[in-house]
């Protein structure tokens, strides 16, 4: 099949590379020239796991190709994919269309034959009338459908879930548009579930789940800070809890707030929505205001630990929203450095593969090392705040030579507490028996 991918983000370029992988002709097509051409010059542009061994082997086949001309990539394509981003708009908080509305209308000249466009980014109940209109408006003899194809993929873990899909969902309002993907999502039938429903049902899937999974998190959260004040332990309670099939294990690890592009996004976006429709979504909307609470609320544990040292100095660990991804963006480590910022502090910090997307945000405002060791050296309090498997391979030992006072604020239950107790270090962690 000839499928062309507009967008070459977090999903977009490993969707991309999936289906090359799956043996059909990708072309990936993004209006940003300078990623293009470092993806043309064989350079992945983001990080993920196993990404790159597919990337290289499916460029060099010529499997899957890189674009910025609609004119050459829509015309042969039996299936268009967007991908674009729908950043939240900065006062209302709602999706921001424009970038689907300006790629509806750019690929909307160039599409010859019967062509399916799927709608793979996160957006609004009935984004796929709209495109539909848009591709009508511009090109009144086209020839094709428009389906929502929603995406599912942890970042860290995106080619694992593009090849594993716990389920795939399809929203298509018609029985051809049905068959292609039915042709193209063959490879998984006997190993997932694929679930044909209305355009608007799947667009709402989406949104449903993120907000749902966003409320989980913030609940294991919540009954970590219990935990703390009951004498209970939350991995304890998080076992019990997950051995309910009605409830499962997944999403119930504590930490300092739920991050990344798509959580805070799509429950914002989903509560404006619950709004625009008149329908009470309190529990989104106080899952918002608990997960930025609790961000504030880390950052003044940390700074308690120091209240009694002049301009302290404090080595994070993480910067990226979570292991497994270089992605910063609503990163509840960098939130949580902001706020402590706004206090008479300095930083030291060290991610494995965050720092370049750090330094764009942060600029100057902080240190930043080559190593954990380099970051916890002369340090008055070590926070960790992403978690990357490596940190837990540290050495406590080294780690409190290398400190002013042996203080830990481990807001991802990295260390052993009582390890670290017994080698005399004072740790805080979350929902844990210390």
């Amino acid at each position: 099949m000839k499928i062309t991918v507009i967008g070459t983000g977090y999903v977009g370029l490993p969707t991309g590379v999936g289906l090359a992988e799956l043996g059909n002709d990708v072309v990936c097509l993004d209006i940003d020239e300078n990623k293009i051409n470092t993806l043309k010059s064989g350079k992945v542009t983001i990080f993920e796991e196993g990404l790159e061994e597919l990337f290289k082997k499916n460029t060099e086949n010529g499997k899957v190709r890189f674009s910025t001309s609609f004119a050459e990539s829509i015309p042969q394509a039996d299936l268009v994919i967007l991908a674009v981003g729908t950043p939240p708009n900065p006062i209302t908080k709602e999706a921001d269309m424009k970038y689907i509305k300006a790629a509806a209308e750019s690929l909307a000249h160039h599409l010859q034959g019967y062509t399916v466009i799927a709608v793979k980014s996160t957006v609004p109940v009935n984004t796929g009338t709209a495109v539909e209109n848009i591709v009508r408006q511009v090109n009144p003899t086209a020839e094709f459908d428009v389906i929502s194809l929603p995406e599912f993929l942890r970042e860290g873990f995106a080619v694992q879930d593009f090849f594993n899909p716990d389920r795939i969902i399809v929203g298509a309002n018609t029985q051809r548009a049905r068959d292609l993907i039915a042709e193209l999502y063959a490879p998984f039938k006997d190993k997932s579930t694929i679930l044909y429903v209305s355009r608007q049902s799947s667009e709402t899937i989406k949104y449903a789940s993120n907000a749902f999974l966003a409320m989980k998190i913030q609940y294991i959260n919540e009954m970590a800070d219990f935990c703390e004040t009951s004498g209970a332990d939350i991995y304890e309670v998080a076992k019990g809890m997950g051995l309910d099939s009605r409830i499962g294990a997944k999403f119930l690890v504590p930490g300092p707030g739920y991050g990344g592009f798509c959580f805070p996004k799509d429950t914002n976006a989903m509560a404006y929505m619950g709004k625009f429709n008149g329908v009470d979504l309190s529990l989104i909307e106080t899952t918002i205001k608990s997960n930025e609470r609790r961000k504030i609320n880390m950052a003044k544990r940390i700074l308690d630990m120091v209240d009694d040292v002049k301009n302290p100095t404090i080595a994070v660990l993480g910067s990226a929203f979570k292991g497994g991804t270089d992605d910063c963006r609503e990163s509840p480590a960098l939130q949580i450095i902001e706020i402590m910022l706004a206090h008479d502090v300095q930083i030291r910090l060290y991610d494995p593969q965050a720092m370049d997307n750090t330094k764009a945000i942060l600029k100057d405002m902080i240190t930043y090392c080559n190593s954990a060791y380099e970051a916890i050296g002369g340090a008055d309090v070590l926070a960790v705040l992403t978690d990357w498997p490596e940190f837990k391979e540290l050495d406590l030992s080294r780690i409190k030579q290398l400190m002013k006072r042996p203080q830990i604020a481990d807001y991802r239950n990295t260390f052993d507490c009582t390890e670290a107790k017994n080698l005399g270090f004072e740790i805080k962690s979350l929902g844990r028996k210390l």
